[in-house]
């Protein structure tokens, strides 16, 4: 007799490309060019820095230059982001009431989908994506392509260029990438810029005060040492660094998945 095979719904829903919700991208990015890191993992932690030079034969004196070495490279990785949000973004601007905060500036932006789930969960903001001028133009091109008047750019660096004023910011897996040092510089350059009675909101997948858990923010934690300056965090490791930038009040939530939210509060 004949013998049929089909995806599992699950397959169906995360595996194929058609999917909205597709992790094709995803995995594809993780296997090229997060797995090739991954072979010097041995060498990242004897030297605890990431492996561009070897695995790419790229400098990475500056993260987004290695990160981004190519149109392709770039593309890939807006792709990655994309599909993380479109999956979890949802939970992470709902873990917090953000209803207060018109007027929002997402930092690190990347492809839209987190100020799309923003001006879903939220009817009365706007959101202002703040990113690299080549991000903002690829996102214009091939992520927010409808006239979504409530979405907007501003090209710059957020390290070098000022930054627009707003009642919240969010910076959604953007601290994870740097050390405590640029951290707290970027968060400083964040608070100035905040309205009084505004707030931050950081998205990451925290780990357990003792570091013991849970095992998807430690294996994320190991790829930030072989792909970036950072580490992931436990919650009052992030507390610490909002603090130091001036932030107060800071709460944070679990969301029961990858990623979880910490608030801070600018004071009137």
């Amino acid at each position: 007799g004949q013998v049929l095979y089909s995806n599992t719904e699950q397959a169906s829903v995360y595996l194929t490309r058609s999917s909205p919700v597709s992790l094709y991208q995803s995995v594809q990015y993780s296997s090229r060019t997060i797995y090739l890191c991954w072979h010097y993992l041995t060498d990242a932690v004897r030297e605890g820095r990431n492996q561009y030079e070897k695995a790419f034969g790229v400098s990475s004196k500056d993260l987004f230059q290695a990160l981004y070495r190519s149109d392709e490279e770039m593309v890939k990785f807006m792709q990655l982001m994309n599909s993380i949000w479109n999956i979890c973004g949802k939970d992470v601007v709902t873990a917090f009431d953000l209803s207060p905060f018109k007027v929002i500036c997402d930092l690190g932006g990347c492809s839209g989908a987190l100020a799309k789930q923003c001006t879903s969960a939220y009817p009365e903001c706007t959101v202002t994506i703040f990113d690299l001028p080549k991000v903002v133009s690829t996102s214009r091109e091939h992520f927010v392509m409808e006239a979504n008047q409530r979405i907007s750019f501003h090209e710059g660096d957020f390290f070098k260029d000022p930054l627009p004023e707003a009642d919240l910011y969010i910076l959604a897996g953007i601290i994870h990438d740097w050390t405590d040092e640029r951290s707290i510089e970027l968060l400083s350059k964040v608070y100035k810029a905040c309205k009084p009675g505004g707030a931050v909101l950081l998205v990451e997948a925290l780990l357990y005060e003792d570091g013991s858990g849970p095992v998807t923010a430690q294996l994320y934690s190991l790829n930030m040492l072989v792909q970036t300056e950072g580490r992931e965090r436990t919650a009052a490791q992030y507390a610490a660094l909002l603090a130091a930038a001036g932030f107060r009040k800071i709460q944070h939530r679990l969301t029961g998945k990858i990623y979880d939210a910490v608030l801070g509060l600018k004071e009137t």
